[in-house]
């Protein structure tokens, strides 16, 4: 018997984005770990045998790079980005989920399409002629860490989209309280 596996029509679409992005994020943030130990390395190759690598230099750069770079769609769809709060905090939910509208449809969302759509090319003419570090030492293959460009902004993209989802169902959640509130 072939049993099929179907969405929980219950289970909102944002709820199935947070959950990847979460577990992306979570598999990405042992970059961290590794940046660590090649720290390490630099430090004690630098220090103890004055011996610094520039390839161990340059993976420093690119793990650090990645961290941060695919660590900002979980930082959106936590709510843990930097905010400048001076009234937000005192918000209703619902005028929160207007003002997080606003913000991301009006002011963020059409900065990371920008970035996609440049970072794109960027991307692209790296992995064309197989671009590799201006020093002879140094990583090959630069086009890896220039792809995280438009991956990462993707993903946060996608973030965006989820909270976006979340503050409409807190929108029409609050106005359907409120109406039964009205009725009773």
């Amino acid at each position: 018997m072939n049993k099929v596996l179907y969405s929980n029509p219950a289970i909102p679409l944002y709820s199935h984005i947070e959950r990847f992005i979460t577990m992306a994020s979570k598999a990405l943030a042992w970059t961290n770990l590794a940046l660590v130990a090649v720290i390490i390395v630099q430090v004690i190759l630098r220090k103890v045998f004055a011996n610094g690598q520039i390839y161990l230099e340059e993976l420093q750069w690119h793990l650090y790079a990645t961290a941060v770079m695919f660590g900002t769609a979980y930082a959106q769809i936590s709510n843990l980005h930097v905010r400048v709060d001076l009234f937000y905090h005192k918000f209703s939910e619902r005028r929160k989920a207007l003002v997080d509208l606003f913000g991301l449809t009006l002011l963020a969302i059409p900065f990371v399409i920008i970035v996609i759509l440049h970072s794109y090319d960027f991307a692209y003419e790296s992995w064309r002629v197989n671009e590799s570090s201006a020093s002879p030492s140094g990583l090959p293959y630069r086009w890896l860490i220039k792809s995280v460009i438009p991956l990462s902004f993707s993903l946060l993209l996608l973030s965006m989209l989820a909270r976006i989802l979340r503050n409409i169902e807190t929108l029409f959640a609050t106005d359907t309280l409120q109406g039964d509130r009205h009725g009773s």
